[in-house]
């Protein structure tokens, strides 16, 4: 990526900076409103599987619009994507400040991810470029550290704000911020890019959309229809069958708008596949543990919030951490002990009650991200390490649209597994308790009977679906023992070049 490249080997600092804080007021945008789900749900009147969607729909975007990153990172320079980007971001931020309906405010959120989508891949192929393989575990280190900071202070902040003003005011705090970013990147960046001769394939763009769209939308759609709705089942198989199209044709192009020949080295696939099994896993806890604490225990938002800073603060001081181990060590120890940890600390998550302890909840979930640390970054880094320099900008928008995509489909199953689980739960729960009545309850009674009923019942189906969170990252860490350090592509392919000419250069001597 030329406008990357400086006359001599030092990093584009600058550019770095400028990117790092677009990505972080990003993040800080997605944890922000995680704690603000339950308020936004009793505001606007709606339910956990609609609310759901705020967070869907975000991936949703974001699934549909990676895929274009690749073409649009060599395309353009730096300075007009980030600008498009962060532009989108902050035009959709004013909107969902202002919304009083939910449609509007499902607006917003997309209108924000559609800028998000292309700020993450843009950092992450600046990095891959600017940093040699051998110091690219350190630069990502700092580079998590940074952007772990915005889980560490989003959920405490959101549940601040919350509990003192509505919270539309999550929206009109980041306002600003993105406007002044806006201006320092309007200001600092002036990179330049080669004209490049890319056609967008806008077929390849339909069928992506179609069916990473298809997908997600069915999935989301479970928890409020059914399984057995046509609508749910239908736009999977639309979806699948849009992706299986998608996938032929992008193998038969020379200029694929996602090169799925990335999976022809086989650390960048296993990292692949470990990534989105492990965001299946995760993703479900945002939205699990903040319906938790607050619909079910009455828990504050604030002290909802300050439930995550610890292990979101541990997070983001081990990422420079890993980073360096990684160096030394590789993936593979990083992958093993992180999974473990995760696996434990989410069957830790089955075994909720309506009495555990707040010291309990902070325990689990600290050290569940001390885990966490472990295995995102090292595992991606060590898969992006085996692809040579011409596929990053393919490598890292595969990675995000397949993390996105794992990630919604994750969230949207936990939430269908949770709301089906608490339906059954809940007639089972009802026929029992009317079996053992023994003379004709009072009408505040049978009130009271149907409240403890549906608190149990969520109880029972939270813990239901963090059980089979367990089993999904039991997967990613049965694969994780398959990582080997990468080498990178373009030292291998260099060295067969160079033996292939020595023995051409023998032959000809002879």
């Amino acid at each position: 990526m030329d406008q990357t490249k400086k006359q001599t080997n030092r990093p584009p600092y600058g550019i770095i900076a400028v990117l790092m804080v677009g990505a972080f007021i990003s993040f800080l945008n997605n944890t922000l409103l995680n704690i603000a789900l339950p308020s936004i749900m009793k505001d606007l009147n709606i339910e956990a599987s609609t609310v759901q969607w705020l967070t869907t729909g975000f991936m949703l975007v974001n699934g549909v619009l990676i895929p274009i990153s690749a073409y649009l990172i060599q395309k353009f320079s730096v300075r007009h994507i980030f600008l498009a980007a962060i532009g989108l971001f902050t035009v959709g931020t004013i909107l969902a400040g202002f919304a009083h309906v939910f449609p509007l405010l499902l607006g917003g959120r997309m209108l924000q991810a559609s800028g998000s989508a292309i700020l993450m891949p843009l950092l992450m192929n600046v990095m891959l470029v600017s940093f040699p393989v051998e110091k690219r575990g350190a630069a990502m280190g700092v580079f998590g550290l940074i952007l772990m900071f915005a889980p560490a202070i989003g959920p405490t902040l959101s549940g601040w704000i919350v509990e003192h003003y509505d919270w539309r005011m999550l929206f009109h705090f980041i306002t600003p911020i993105a406007i002044v970013v806006l201006l320092i990147g309007l200001f600092l960046l002036k990179d330049k890019k080669e004209k490049v001769t890319l056609r967008l394939d806008f077929l390849s763009v339909i069928l992506s959309s179609i069916g990473f769209g298809g997908i997600l939308y069915g999935f989301s759609s479970a928890g409020s229809k059914g399984w057995d709705s046509p609508e749910v089942y239908g736009t999977i198989m639309v979806g699948i069958i849009s992706l299986i199209i998608f996938v032929l044709r992008q193998l038969k192009k020379e200029s694929p708008l996602l090169n799925f020949r990335v999976y022809k080295y086989p650390m960048f696939a296993l990292s692949s596949v470990i990534a989105m099994v492990v965001n299946m896993a995760l993703f479900s806890g945002m939205i699990l543990l903040p319906i938790y604490t607050q619909n079910l225990r009455g828990i504050s938002p604030m002290d909802a919030g300050l439930l995550l800073m610890p292990g979101a603060i541990l997070m983001a001081f081990m990422s420079p951490v890993t980073g360096k181990l990684f160096d030394k060590i590789g993936g593979r120890i990083l992958a093993v002990t992180g999974l473990t940890i995760i696996v434990v600390t989410t069957y830790a998550f089955s075994k909720l009650t309506l009495e555990t302890t707040y010291t309990h909840l902070i325990i689990i979930y600290s050290v569940r991200m001390l885990g966490m640390s472990m295995v995102m970054m090292p595992v991606s880094t060590n898969g992006l390490n085996q692809l040579p320099k011409r596929l990053y900008p393919h490598g890292t928008a595969m990675n995000n649209t397949l993390n996105q995509v794992a990630g919604a489909i994750g969230t949207a199953l936990m939430v269908t597994i949770m709301s089906n689980r608490t339906e059954s739960e809940a007639k089972e729960l009802g026929t029992a308790a009317m079996q053992h009545l023994t003379a004709e309850p009072t009408k505040e009674a049978i009130a009271q009977m149907k409240q403890q009923i549906m608190a149990q019942a969520m109880l029972n189906g939270i813990n239901y679906s963090f059980l089979i969170a367990t089993f999904i990252a039991a997967i990613a860490l049965v694969l994780s023992f398959f990582i080997k350090r990468a080498t990178p592509a373009d030292d291998l392919e260099g060295k067969s070049q160079a033996s292939g000419k020595k023995v051409a250069n023998k032959l000809a001597e002879n």
